[in-house]
């Protein structure tokens, strides 16, 4: 029972900047690696970032690597992601996921948030 809430999400134009944070609402926090997934019309969903429990690793897909940052704050149970130089092919629904054991599949999730929508705009 961990409730995931995102936010931040919104238009910004091509080469801009957004802030997404997701919000947890667990007892303990520390125990889960998180993710962000994004999703775009008519594609599957794709692994974006994913931090671990501890906080000290972090991967990154190829395509937002060296513009996306994810990291997590464990006063605020909360993790955002960064992202900068946003381009047009950033826009999608971004999910923020909660698991015990991470990953770069979905399948190592077992908590998903109902998404925040980026639109980017040439």
């Amino acid at each position: 029972q961990v409730q995931l809430v995102e936010s931040g999400g919104g238009l910004v134009l091509a080469g801009g900047s957004l802030r997404l944070s997701c919000a947890a609402s667990v007892r303990a926090f520390s125990p889960y690696a998180m993710g962000w997934f994004r999703q775009a019309a008519g594609k599957e969903r794709e692994f974006v970032a994913t931090i671990s429990s501890s906080g000290t690793r972090a991967n990154l897909s190829n395509s937002v690597k060296g513009r996306f940052t994810i990291s997590r704050d464990y006063a605020k149970n909360t993790v955002y992601l960064q992202m900068n130089s946003l381009k047009p092919e950033d826009t999608a629904v971004y999910y923020c996921a909660a698991g015990l054991a991470g990953g770069i599949v979905s399948q190592g999730y077992d908590y998903w948030g109902q998404g925040t929508r980026v639109t980017v705009s040439s």
